[in-house]
């Protein structure tokens, strides 16, 4: 589990920062219906974010997390990949994830990725990026490879080998520059794991960091992981830069 369900993104609000903020639902090009929340900067803004979630799917965390972006001028959407079996509807703590998440396929995520791109390109962004966690980490690398057109892809704690199609062996394919924020310290992904993804990209010429935080566990990125708040903070710093760098 990636973040307990009251946990909240590390990073401060903007004080009177003026944001469009609301729930909607999208339609894939597979015929999926999903569940999306997006936040809009007041001024109208050329650059915008796919953000993927962990296993749970779309709660509240990514929804503050869409409206951080958005308070710094980053238009963003933040979607869920379980419409095809869970609906559209606003979940609670019970809701059965493993199941959902025992029958998502690569090819309807990114279907929904795909959605959220053509959403934000439809509001006027032409520059967008995905940041994912876990789960969506992994993703928003391989969305690097799914033809979205994007100009870069951040992940956090993803997993970058594994079951087929993984990001290290999808390098080759990829076509915009990666961010990878790890934790040093993850019990699951390993520095074995990041080196080989590391070695991946620079194969296949891939504009890419590879980061991993000194004794940060998974899931690092959370106001309730107070001994981590430096990473998080480098974390956030690092995935703005990337996007002001390559927008």
């Amino acid at each position: 589990m990636c973040f307990d369900l009251d946990s909240v993104p590390p990073i401060a609000p903007i004080e009177g920062g003026a944001v469009d903020h609301r729930d909607l639902e999208l339609d894939a090009a597979d015929g999926n219906r999903l569940a999306a929340f997006a936040a809009l900067p007041e001024e109208s803004s050329d650059v915008g974010v796919v953000i993927i979630p962990d296993v749970r799917g779309l709660y509240r965390f990514y929804e503050e997390l869409a409206l951080r972006f958005a308070e710094r001028g980053i238009a963003a959407i933040a979607i869920d990949f379980y419409g095809r079996t869970a609906g559209v509807e606003k979940r609670g703590e019970d809701f059965d994830y493993p199941d959902h998440r025992a029958q998502t396929t690569p090819e309807g995520v990114q279907a929904d990725v795909r959605a959220g791109v053509d959403w934000l390109r439809a509001q006027g962004a032409g520059s967008i990026f995905t940041v994912g966690f876990c789960f969506g980490g992994r993703h928003s690398w391989l969305a690097a490879a799914a033809g979205h057109g994007l100009k870069g892809a951040v992940g956090f704690y993803g997993m970058p080998g594994g079951d087929s199609p993984n990001p290290i062996e999808r390098a080759p394919q990829m076509d915009a520059p990666v961010l990878a924020l790890q934790g040093g310290a993850d019990a699951h992904i390993t520095a074995e794991h990041n080196t080989a993804f590391d070695e991946a990209l620079t194969e296949a010429g891939v504009e890419h960091e590879v980061i991993a935080f000194p004794g940060a566990p998974h899931s690092f990125f959370d106001r309730k992981q107070e001994e981590f708040a430096d990473a998080s903070e480098d974390a956030w710093n690092r995935t703005l830069a990337f996007i002001e760098r390559y927008k």
